[in-house]
């Protein structure tokens, strides 16, 4: 018997012994995914108890994995505040947001905060810009954690001037910084420090 009436049989038999053993050939791929697992940095409802308080809505940063995730707060203004001083409390209560413990729920989805408690926020002095924040500790002192979360949350508030960048200084006459939250600095707080240019003050 030659090979070519050898194959057509060969593959019959193949044919019957794959079908008997339970497997179907298919030429569509099957993909059933990956096993269930809990996606990080996700919450699953809105916290109850930062919605019923009053005040203005806020967005804080917190870290999250390797990353700044912004959540919402509020923060207390009195109303008929001058613009100079709204913009002091609404730096201080935004310090205050995040050196606060995240909630049950951000804990559970994997959210942190390196924002030191007690942290104080002053507007600025007579010689500063009229947008500069003057900070208890030095920023160039804060953990690279903390400073990110702290430079992304104030520039992108109504403490700044809404450009995405913020003027920091410490308690003492240091020179004054403008720095700014890029996607890098969002990406990787930990290994990136936010960019920086001096100040000249009056």
């Amino acid at each position: 018997m030659n090979a070519r009436r050898l194959l057509p049989a060969a593959l019959t038999a193949l044919g019957l012994l794959l079908a008997g053993c339970g497997i179907r050939p298919t030429e569509v791929p099957t993909d059933f995914g990956g096993a269930p697992s809990r996606v990080p940095c996700s919450l699953s409802q809105p916290d109850l108890a930062i919605q019923s308080s009053r005040g203005v809505p806020v967005q804080v940063f917190l870290l999250c994995g390797s990353s700044l995730v912004t959540v919402d707060r509020t923060v207390r203004v009195p109303e008929g505040t001058a613009d100079a001083q709204r913009r002091v409390i609404v730096a201080q209560g935004l310090l205050d947001q995040l050196a606060a413990p995240p909630s049950a729920g951000e804990k559970a989805a994997g959210y942190t905060t390196h924002v030191p408690d007690g942290l104080k926020a002053e507007g600025p002095r007579p010689r500063d810009p009229a947008d500069t924040l003057r900070l208890s500790s030095a920023p160039a002192g804060l953990a690279p954690y903390a400073l990110a979360q702290i430079v992304c949350t104030l520039s992108d508030s109504a403490a700044a001037e809404g450009d995405g960048s913020v003027v920091l200084g410490g308690p003492d006459d240091t020179a004054l910084r403008r720095y700014e939250c890029t996607g890098e600095l969002r990406s990787r707080p930990g290994t990136t420090l936010p960019p920086s240019t001096p100040v000249t003050t009056g």
